[in-house]
């Protein structure tokens, strides 16, 4: 399970150094990076993905609520990697949809965690804390 918050860097080409105690969970499954759905970016492991990928697959192509959905989750998720330091790249669209530029948060969110720039971050702290 995913649990915390974590200030980290981005490095000039946009990689991202996840927590050691993170990178243990996704280094038996591997992982999927996606846009998440609120201005952030989400990390899920491979099962979580597969998960959600059979149940959108099993939704009608008629609704266009459906289809709206399919983009997002299809155009914008990849595969990922940690290198040997830890580290997975994101790449710069989704950089530039979440915000991120030098610095970010990680946060874990159970069976995913999320990636968030300080400053969204700071805001779905303050409606968490009203």
């Amino acid at each position: 399970m995913f649990l915390g918050q974590f200030y980290h860097s981005l490095d000039d080409k946009g990689r991202l150094t996840i927590p050691a105690r993170f990178r243990e969970l996704l280094a038996d499954e591997g992982a999927y990076l996606m846009q998440g759905f609120d201005q952030n970016l989400m990390v899920l492991t491979r099962n979580s993905f597969e998960a959600i990928s059979r149940r959108i697959n099993q939704t009608s192509m008629t609704d266009p609520t459906a289809r709206l959905l399919r983009r997002l989750l299809f155009s914008t998720a990849d595969r990922i990697d940690v290198d040997r330091v830890g580290r997975i790249l994101l790449p710069q669209f989704l950089r530039q949809t979440a915000g991120l530029e030098s610095e970010a948060v990680i946060v874990g969110a159970g069976e995913h965690f999320e990636i968030w720039s300080p400053e969204r971050w700071d805001v779905q702290t303050q409606q968490l804390n009203d």
